[in-house]
């Protein structure tokens, strides 16, 4: 997720289409389903297939491509951005909402959008350690435009 921050490093917040607590832009990915759609994906938009689930092998090292959902936000001068990668959904630290009437969770930043149904996400499987490469062989990069003053 892309976050921002005040120049004290407080976390400046959004409201979003429900969760008024949503960081700048989120995006996900499970690694099963990193397979691109070569005709379809463009440098600043991966397109996956979610075709088929290519399972990980512990100890191996694979390239995953993510896209961060587009946001439109301007910052002052002074505030700052930052990229955060985990393995879990975003919380945001100032505690959860009380959410909606219809909706069983509270919104913790990430609105309905939760991954912690142990069906779907058996600790087995996704209770592990997740390392992040970042080595001349292995380089991580974001992707972020920049729009030039008129």
């Amino acid at each position: 997720m892309v976050r921002a921050f005040y120049p004290d490093f407080k976390e400046v917040v959004f409201k979003g289409a429900l969760d008024p607590h949503t960081p700048i832009a989120q995006g996900w990915l499970r690694a099963s389903h990193r397979k691109l759609d070569d005709a379809l994906t463009r440098p600043d938009r991966p397109y996956h297939t979610h075709d088929e689930k290519q399972p990980l092998n512990p100890g191996e090292i694979y390239e995953l491509d993510i896209e961060i959902w587009p946001s439109c936000i301007s910052l002052p001068k002074g505030f700052r951005i930052a990229l955060s990668v985990r393995g879990r959904d975003y919380v945001y630290p100032g505690g959860a909402d009380g959410g909606l009437s219809n909706m069983k969770n509270k919104f913790t930043g990430v609105g309905p959008f939760l991954h912690d149904d142990p069906r779907d996400r058996p600790l087995e499987i996704f209770g592990k350690t997740v390392t992040l490469h970042n080595t001349e062989a292995q380089k991580s990069y974001v992707l972020l435009p920049v729009i030039p003053k008129k």
